[in-house]
């Protein structure tokens, strides 16, 4: 799962249209630096990529009324919200990835309708149950890890895991059931992005060449 792609695409997409100064700072306001791969770095370039690929179309703007450089905005295109959801979709149900697969799926959930983000994860916990499965065909919990010596820790550890993931999503499952968050065509989203101009409480303060862009 390409977590820089989904989380470029899903801020541009929250805006509307937005240069990569915004989307760096959405990424950390979201505190997606710590949990992610989005570096500065790494953003800039995953918008000329995905715009060399026509999942964004790049505008190119007037210099800003403050005298700053003519920036180049970014919108999503047809292609682009199809990769954005495919993306969304499958880090939604990958169970065997990376934690900021889930942690970037999660911070998009709610553009997706009620009945299909419950689907996704009810997948995803079946996912985490046939996973498990096949560990426990040659290491059994109940026998503790020291019946593989030291090495039964990471059996161990595997079916912890499964267990404290399937836990936490059958949780967030109910929660939904239970109304919680406004999904897609539900009403007013939240909004989770920064306004031009509003301040980022969370921003690095580290300088790119690309933030002028």
């Amino acid at each position: 799962m390409s977590v820089i792609r989904l989380l470029v695409l899903g801020a541009v997409r929250q805006h509307g249209r937005a240069h990569g100064y915004q989307v760096r700072s959405d990424l950390e306001y979201w505190g997606a630096h710590e949990w992610s791969n989005a570096k500065p770095g790494s953003i800039y370039h995953a918008l000329k990529q995905m715009a060399k690929q026509g999942l964004l179309h790049a505008h190119e703007t007037a210099p800003s009324v403050a005298g700053g450089p003519p920036r180049t905005e970014y919108e999503i295109t047809e292609r682009g919200t199809q990769e954005y959801f495919t993306l969304l979709r499958g880090s939604l149900t990958a169970y065997d990835q990376k934690p900021d697969v889930l942690a970037a799926a999660l911070g998009f959930l709610v553009d997706l309708d009620r009945a299909e983000a419950l689907e996704l994860l009810e997948e995803r916990v079946r996912g985490i149950a046939e996973w498990r499965a096949s560990v426990t065909e040659y290491y059994t919990p109940e026998g503790g890890p020291g019946q593989l010596g030291h090495i039964g820790e990471i059996m161990n550890y595997w079916v912890h895991s499964a267990d404290a993931g399937a836990e936490w999503t059958r949780g967030l499952i109910e929660r939904i059931k239970g109304g919680a968050y406004v999904f897609a065509g539900e009403g007013e989203p939240f909004i989770g992005v920064l306004r031009e101009g509003q301040e980022n409480p969370y921003a690095t303060g580290e300088v790119h060449p690309g933030d002028a862009r």
